[in-house]
């Protein structure tokens, strides 16, 4: 998990670091070297690649192409732990839309870490004066659609391959980011290259060592918290390589919106077990 989430801190950095592209060209280079992985492995291993539900399977992807656009678009505008943590925030959205379309039901104690999560996004805009109100609404609005995703990927559950969950994720990534990014493309120099390539490659890395870390233990709440350190490497990454600077407010929003996550999740796992 420690190196899942060093891998996604390093993706985010580059992000940051690349902000003179537009956030479809990102999403292309994020999405098309990851789609080079995926694709081998299916090839390789003899996995039908078009899946069995291809309407729901496109859905996914659409879903997530558009929260990682604007979470790709938020880092502009915001700093780069700040908006890492808002879009962790896809849990409670998630927990939102089950209520309404799966039907599923939410214990009080859970509302009340949903409300202290949300707290850090009321002190964070309150209090941090420096917080740009238009990246605050894209980060939110890419939570959103990171919510629902959880809720595409309920309704799909194990009638897919994850691989190739992920394969059409990246390649409606790849159509959209590309097609997106026509009209204000701007070619890589030197060591640009490098790192919108190396964007797949961590995120792919990371989804592959994060899975393998649930795969090894034998309660999730045992590892599961450990996957909120991603914001804590991306924020330690901001400060030392951008300079980024947090308040006392920023610091402390952030923290209520981690605590509050950590608590509903293991909360989760002690019904489960």
């Amino acid at each position: 998990m420690l190196i899942s989430t060093l891998s996604f801190a390093c993706m985010n950095s580059i992000v940051k670091y690349l902000v003179h592209f537009s956030a479809y060209q990102i999403v292309f280079f994020r999405s098309i070297s990851t789609l080079v992985f995926t694709m081998v492995f299916l090839l390789r291993n003899r996995v039908p690649i078009m899946g069995n539900n291809k309407k729901i399977l496109v859905l996914r992807g659409l879903v997530g192409v558009t929260s990682m656009t604007l979470f790709f678009m938020s880092t502009k505008y915001l700093p780069i732990g700040t908006a890492v943590s808002l879009r962790y925030l896809a849990p409670v959205f998630a927990a939102i839309f089950a209520i309404l379309f799966l039907k599923e039901t939410i214990r009080p104690v859970q509302w009340l870490f949903f409300l202290m999560a949300f707290s850090g996004v009321v002190i964070l805009k309150g209090f941090d004066m420096e917080l740009n109100s238009y990246g605050l609404i894209l980060i939110l609005i890419s939570a959103l659609f990171s919510g629902l995703v959880y809720v595409v990927l309920s309704k799909i559950g194990k009638t897919e391959h994850p691989v190739v969950v992920v394969n059409y994720f990246m390649a409606v990534s790849v159509l959209v980011g590309g097609l997106l990014s026509i009209g204000n493309w701007v070619n890589p120099i030197g060591i640009e290259w490098i790192l919108l390539l190396g964007l797949g490659v961590f995120g792919y890395f990371g989804q592959v060592y994060m899975t393998k870390a649930f795969q090894t233990v034998s309660s999730t709440s045992q590892i599961a918290p450990l996957k909120y350190l991603e914001t804590i490497f991306t924020l330690l990454l901001g400060v030392f390589i951008f300079a980024e600077v947090y308040t006392f407010w920023s610091l402390l929003g952030i923290c209520l919106i981690i605590v509050g996550l950590i608590l509903n999740a293991q909360f989760k796992e002690k019904i489960k077990s």
